[in-house]
């Protein structure tokens, strides 16, 4: 089964983001490791999720609506 989101390199550079922050958030206070780091670690990988997800979809509406999302995911990661 082919797998569409591989080939993306937005999902590459995602995945990439996500190894970052797994590293960056090891160094975080234990106190802040059900809290922030937590939530920091979630929507990161909300955005690789998102965009394979959307990669998987039918159509090009679809897609893009999944590619907002994974934005939105990005957001919330900037924020915290």
């Amino acid at each position: 089964m082919v797998k569409p989101h591989k080939k993306l390199k937005a999902w590459k550079l995602a995945m990439d983001i996500v190894a970052d922050v797994y590293k960056i958030t090891e160094k975080f206070p234990s106190d802040e490791r059900f809290g922030l780091v937590s939530q920091i670690r979630r929507s990161v990988v909300s955005v690789s999720s998102n965009i394979a997800e959307g990669a998987g979809r039918n159509t090009q509406k679809e897609f893009v609506n999944f590619l907002h999302i994974a934005r939105g995911s990005l957001s919330e990661l900037d924020t915290q």
